[in-house]
């Protein structure tokens, strides 16, 4: 029993006739007539009678193109799952975010990316830098965003950027009025700070001991959105990620710090795997919308 032959007789029962039959396979009349005779003597059983020149079905040939009929069926089913893949049509993509790229850069990425597969079905979640390592090595996420304070052991990382970091502050803080901020500006202010082990605040940190100023923390939190809307309250100020900024320009003024004190983070991707073309292409639009961001 071979395909070939199992598709011959498929073709004559769907469409009716040899004849017609052939025409879809596209080889002549009588190579369809012989490939059903060599299916008959495989199979042992006569799948159509010959009544005035027409094949009719007999009972086993219809019982026999059930199983065909469904074999078939699940043919294209395989084939629409391959096209699914390779054009990015379809799928599922799991992405895991820390809190300062939650908020405007990878939204504005899935939406970009959505843009050409709007049939992905994804799943995003703000999650700690920690839990978006763990759950790549599980199996949670495709593809992860994080700070550089993760573990990258037993993970696949890609730089994804450096960005400086930024004083925030209330429009009319006296701060303000300065271009950039030092040390020395912040000696004695009421700070709200990322948390300790944070790789950016003991930067950060190290950077006003060298000017031997000690930091007035008030307040600690782990992400820098949460900085900014603090800093609202107009009697203190803070060192935040610039990827968090975006939804306070209208309302806080940002400075940069002197010396520059960077925010590094990395892409995550699960160990020793080939990346599918769902989780490249949505690196090529998390990579795009980085590139709005001053390094």
């Amino acid at each position: 029993m071979k395909h070939r032959q199992i598709e011959a007789f498929h073709t004559v029962m769907i469409s009716g006739s040899t004849v017609r039959a052939a025409e879809l396979m596209n080889v002549t009349q009588p190579a369809v007539s012989r490939l059903i005779a060599e299916l008959e003597a495989s199979v042992n059983f006569p799948l159509f009678d010959r009544v005035r020149g027409r094949l009719v079905p007999t009972p086993e040939g219809k019982l026999f193109h059930r199983e065909v009929d469904d074999s078939f069926r699940g043919m294209d089913r395989i084939r629409a799952a391959a096209a699914a893949i390779r054009d990015y049509g379809e799928g599922t993509l799991k992405i895991g975010c820390f809190s300062a790229g939650g908020g405007t850069l990878v939204p504005t990425a899935i939406r970009h990316f959505r843009e050409k597969n709007p049939k992905v079905r994804i799943t995003f979640h703000i999650t700690w830098s920690s839990a978006i390592r763990n759950g790549i090595i599980d199996g949670q996420y495709d593809i992860g965003l994080a700070a550089d304070e993760i573990d990258r052991s037993g993970v696949d990382t890609q730089v994804f950027g450096n960005f400086a970091g930024t004083i925030a502050m209330r429009r009319d803080h006296p701060l303000s009025r300065h271009e950039s901020i030092s040390p020395e500006h912040l000696a004695g202010q009421p700070l709200v700070g990322l948390v300790p082990e944070d790789r950016a605040r003991h930067r950060f940190d190290a950077s006003l001991a060298e000017a031997s100023i000690e930091p007035n923390y008030v307040i600690e939190t782990p992400n820098s959105a949460t900085i900014c809307a603090l800093s609202l309250s107009g009697d203190v100020v803070g060192f935040v990620n610039p990827l968090a900024t975006d939804a306070f320009r209208d309302t806080l003024t940002f400075r940069p710090f002197t010396p520059k004190i960077n925010f590094r983070s990395y892409i995550v991707y699960p160990p020793d795997s080939q990346k599918s073309s769902l989780v490249r292409a949505f690196t090529a639009c998390l990579m795009k919308q980085r590139d709005q961001f001053a390094m």
